[in-house]
């Protein structure tokens, strides 16, 4: 077997949270191109339906839509049970969902601070959590949770502290699963994208200028796309990232190197 065979994903079982659109939507359609059942999750449920819908037509795999509160342990329960009865099983997950508060920290409120650390943080501990006791009981699996570059760097003009708190705690979560799971079979690995080009950034009047800046300062000199996302995480969904576990991936254009 040569290995592009040996990367696909037949067979397996998953799902992606935030997958409705964005970078979520992305990597969803990558999963499934590549062979697996997978669930699309997201708090927006008609768009989370639209998306399944699309991918099952263009793959012909199996895909569901489940709403799902990602800061809710019972909510993050009931889908994960939800994703085992309807595929059959659960072999990875992508935890993608996450918001951004753009405020400057003597403006911001706490409510604002805890609600992106709830959004961006506590729903990756729930839903890795959650996920991972399945998989230690049934034989193993990855988990991809999505960092940031904004928790190596500290990003300009915006204001965004809860953001980069909150994603440096996504890595030293992945770091801390992958320690205490390594010798039982699940693998946990993060992604900390650069500033990506979805159609919401693109389409936003309000970032059109922060893009600009981006792009000034940017070493390729512009925004990642979505799709540039997709082949690193059906790796490290897959069995031939097995030796994998704990790394976190920057997928940025070479932001952070300076």
């Amino acid at each position: 077997m040569g290995i592009i065979e040996k990367m696909r994903l037949d067979g397996k079982k998953g799902f992606i949270t935030g997958a409705a659109r964005g970078i979520g939507k992305c990597t969803a359609k990558a999963f499934a191109e590549a062979g697996a059942d997978i669930a699309i999750v997201d708090l927006d449920i008609a768009e989370a339906e639209k998306t399944a819908k699309e991918i099952a037509g263009a793959t012909g795999r199996k895909v569901i839509a489940i709403k799902c509160d990602v800061t809710s342990e019972a909510d993050v329960q009931a889908m994960v049970d939800k994703v085992v009865a309807e595929l059959g099983g659960l072999d990875f997950c992508h935890a993608n969902a996450g918001i951004c508060i753009n405020v400057a920290a003597d403006e911001m409120s706490y409510a604002q601070w805890k609600k992106n650390i709830d959004v961006n943080l506590n729903s990756v501990f729930l839903t890795d959590t959650i996920a991972g006791k399945y998989m230690l009981a049934h034989g193993g699996g990855s988990i991809i949770n999505t960092a940031s570059m904004s928790a190596h760097i500290v990003n300009v003009p915006q204001p965004q502290c809860a953001y980069n708190a909150s994603k440096a705690g996504v890595i030293q979560l992945t770091k801390s699963l992958a320690i205490e799971w390594a010798k039982k079979g699940v693998r946990v690995n993060s992604i900390s994208p650069g500033y990506i080009g979805t159609d919401l950034t693109l389409s936003s009047e309000f970032l059109k200028p922060l893009i600009a800046k981006w792009n000034e300062l940017a070493p390729m000199g512009r925004l990642g796309k979505p799709e540039e996302l997709e082949s690193i995480c059906v790796y490290l969904a897959g069995d031939t990232s097995t030796f994998t576990t704990g790394a976190d991936f920057c997928l940025d254009g070479a932001f952070t190197c300076f």
